[in-house]
């Protein structure tokens, strides 16, 4: 065969053989590239079965379009040999990379994710694997993953084409029901995944035989011995998932590749350094804006430096094929003196934005510079002198420049950067006055934002974002802080975000405020996966939709897979943005995986220990528990780091009175019940004082206000600190009331 030209193909070298197929490096001689032959074994092309077998393998691979999945060229069906024309791919196989180059648990995760994501893609198609093992796999030196060789692949709805009782597969990685000849399907695919794990884990196989029913009677009866203990560095998260993924029984096996993949993208946000926080590999141009620096003689004039900073950050996240920082992360090195190869390492970006602002009167000053953090040289520069009024065309022209530079294009650049739609400079400083206050996160720095923002509406009516951000603030002190009415704010909060819609169609920061409303005000869980879901197609680099649609599809749903992946995207967005991590604890929480949950929560008191919801997330986790001494003892330090927030500190006298401080929970109940005489405070959290103490008949009656005001926190009930009043039937009446689902 070697030599030999089939049609266009001209075979170079053998690459392998195996059951169903023997593999060539050929030459494509139109398209002057390699690509790989594929051919059924001579002594099997006279049966119909193994062609139609081999053609299945064709379709299979063929109607998937996956960067970790190898690419079907060509069928070539004529003749009496018929072969499969495949991408060539440039590597080994995972099985030789197990056994030459060790087991990194950074590696071992990033190859599982890719593995997984093949998958994943597989089964949305309907197409299970049934041979997935580490000798199919290939990884390139860059480190992709391609999974190869579907030729056991069953397509839904496609012909039987094994006898019944007959297996199918290669031994060592059969599940029990593949080895006993039962049904398959995707199911089997997350055990034979699960193998895989174990042997890059430890570098062997679970199961082990002189002969295939030794091995078969070992996967049917025997449980393999933890891969901790035979490598003691893999850590309990990984242990627990390769054992779930390889329980006998599937019903207690994980039940879609999309909860490993959460789970694996998970562990790996636990175990790498802030730098690791984003790919190492990354293709796509990729840039962080660092806050301009305020350079005026006002100090008060910051708002300003940072408002156009976070003006160039949404207006770069319209580029096409460009990896833009997301303004929380980059504004962690807001006053700080760092060198640009660490915020590159950091943020794991090629280049970085950095820049001035002076700010006098009606003039502003901007100087702006574009560095290569691999060597810090200065790719671009440019200062701009002029009249204030010409800053929409300042920010164009940095954009454009950056574009340029990235070479890059626009696809969704935000219309404030119009010229039909640019707003009264006045109306337009009052935004970024707003903006500046908002980012502060705080009740008291809401209520300036919010007025910012009504005067900026005042000024320009049609100012599309400015209507967009009065909406965000009308939500944000309705949820999660409580300084507002719930019946009052929320319809406002819909009337300034349907006003920006009527104003700008495709502004995905109005659909996010859409997608809040439907979430805390309307209970609609349809409208609000709607709304977030748009947002995320006009804008895939929106932190803050990804955020908002977690708490949708967490407390709407209690759809808790999901909802991590929407954190894990917005992590990658957002490497250093602390909320995600709180969120993303809680989900886990949610999901009553404590020793996960404890994990996010350690790390953030480790990165930022004067972060409030690092202790109140501890707080929980351990009250849940039991374990009231170390619950109140982090509940302390939440309050005292949270401003006696009414969310911190209701939820310290509830574990107060669960352990029996009755006087401590007393006396937190007595000061929210005084601060709900003088401020609007959520009826839902004085319940949940009432609840500490045991007094079940004041706490509903407390609930059945929240009701009356249509409260958001509400939707809280679902979680576990409520599981001891879970049988009561005013709880059971109370929640159907809300809409919860039994």
């Amino acid at each position: 065969m070697l030599g030999k030209t089939i049609s266009h193909y001209k075979i170079l070298e053998k690459l392998g053989e195996g059951g169903m197929g023997i593999v060539y490096k050929a030459q494509d001689t139109k398209l002057d590239r390699f690509v790989a032959l594929k051919f059924l074994p001579s002594h099997l092309t006279k049966s119909d079965a193994d062609k139609a077998r081999f053609l299945q393998e064709a379709k299979a691979a063929a109607a998937l379009n996956h960067t970790n999945v190898c690419t079907i060229h060509e069928i070539h069906d004529e003749g009496e040999n018929p072969f499969i024309v495949m991408e060539y791919v440039e590597g080994e196989t995972l099985q030789a990379r197990i056994k030459e180059k060790g087991k990194g648990i950074k590696q071992i995760i990033n190859i599982a994710i890719q593995i997984a994501e093949a998958l994943k893609a597989a089964h949305k198609k309907g197409i299970i694997h049934r041979d997935i093992k580490s000798e199919n796999i290939m990884v390139t030196e860059t480190g992709q993953v391609k999974v190869m060789d579907f030729g056991l692949a069953r397509m839904r709805g496609a012909a039987k084409l094994t006898k019944t009782g007959s297996t199918i597969g290669t031994v060592a990685y059969m599940s029990p029901e593949q080895a006993k000849g039962d049904q398959v399907g995707k199911w089997t695919d997350i055990w034979s995944f699960g193998v895989v794990l174990y042997e890059m884990s430890t570098g062997q196989l679970p199961f082990s035989g002189d002969y295939d029913q030794a091995v078969i009677y070992a996967i049917l009866n025997e449980e393999p011995e933890p891969p901790s203990s035979v490598n003691s560095g893999i850590p309990s998260e990984l242990d627990q998932m390769i054992i779930k993924a390889m329980k006998k029984e599937i019903k207690n096996r994980y039940q879609k590749i999309d909860n490993i993949i959460n789970d694996l993208k998970s562990l790996e946000t636990i175990i790498r350094t802030p730098k690791d926080n984003v790919p190492e590999e990354n293709p796509l141009p990729s840039i962080a804006v660092l806050p301009f620096v305020n350079m005026s003689a006002d100090p008060e004039n910051e708002y300003f430096s940072d408002g156009l900073t976070e003006e160039l950050i949404n207006a770069l996240t319209g580029l096409k094929n460009c990896r833009v920082v997301a303004r929380t992360s980059a504004f962690a090195f807001k006053g700080k003196q760092v060198d640009i190869r660490q915020v590159g390492e950091q943020l794991g970006v090629q280049k970085v934005l950095e820049g001035s602002v002076r700010k006098s009167g009606k003039r502003i000053r901007i100087t702006a510079q574009l560095i290569n953090v691999e060597n810090g040289y200065h790719s671009w520069s440019e200062k701009y002198d002029r009249d204030l009024e010409d800053v929409f065309a300042i920010q164009d022209e940095i954009a454009a420049e950056i574009a340029g530079k990235l070479k890059s294009e626009f696809t969704n650049i935000p219309h404030l950067l119009d010229k039909e739609k640019r707003p009264d400079i006045e109306a337009y400083e009052l935004y970024l006055k707003g903006r500046y206050y908002f980012n502060k996160f705080s009740s008291g720095w809401g209520r300036q934002a919010l007025k910012c923002f009504q005067e900026a509406v005042s000024l320009a009516p049609d100012f599309a974002q400015a209507h967009a951000a009065l909406a965000e603030a009308y939500i944000f002190l309705t949820n999660p802080f409580g300084t507002l009415d719930n019946q009052i704010a929320m319809p406002k909060a819909k009337s300034a975000a349907e006003r920006a819609l009527e104003l700008d169609a495709e502004l995905s920061e109005a659909y996010v405020s859409m997608g809040s409303i439907a979430t805390f005000h309307e209970w609609d869980s349809a409208r609000a996966h709607h709304f977030f879901d748009k947002a995320i197609t006009l804008n895939a680099n929106d932190v803050n939709a990804r955020l908002w649609y977690e708490l949708a599809l967490s407390l709407l749903d209690q759809d808790f897979d999901e909802a991590l992946a929407q954190m894990n995207a917005a992590l990658e967005l957002d490497p250093l943005n602390l909320l995600i991590l709180v969120r993303t604890g809680y989900v886990y929480l949610y999901k009553y995986d404590f020793d996960t949950a404890l994990t996010y929560y350690n790390r953030i008191i480790q990165i930022e220990p004067a972060l409030a919801a690092g202790y109140h997330g501890l707080q929980d986790i351990y009250g849940i528990q039991g374990k009231y001494d170390l619950a109140i003892e982090a509940g302390e330090k939440a309050v005292k780091l949270g401003n006696n927030e009414p969310p911190i500190i209701a939820d310290l006298g509830l574990y107060c009175g669960r352990s029996g401080n009755t006087a401590r929970a007393n006396e937190i109940l007595n000061s929210l019940l005084d601060r709900s005489r003088k401020e609007p405070i959520s009826p839902f959290w004085i319940a949940v004082a009432y609840l500490g103490l045991g007094q079940l008949d004041k706490m509903f009656e407390w609930f059945d206000k929240a009701l009356e005001k249509h409260d958001s926190n509400l939707l809280y009930l679902f979680a576990p600190p409520f599981d001891p009043i879970r049988k009561d039937p005013r709880f059971i009446a109370l929640r159907k009331k809300i809409g919860f689902k039994s």
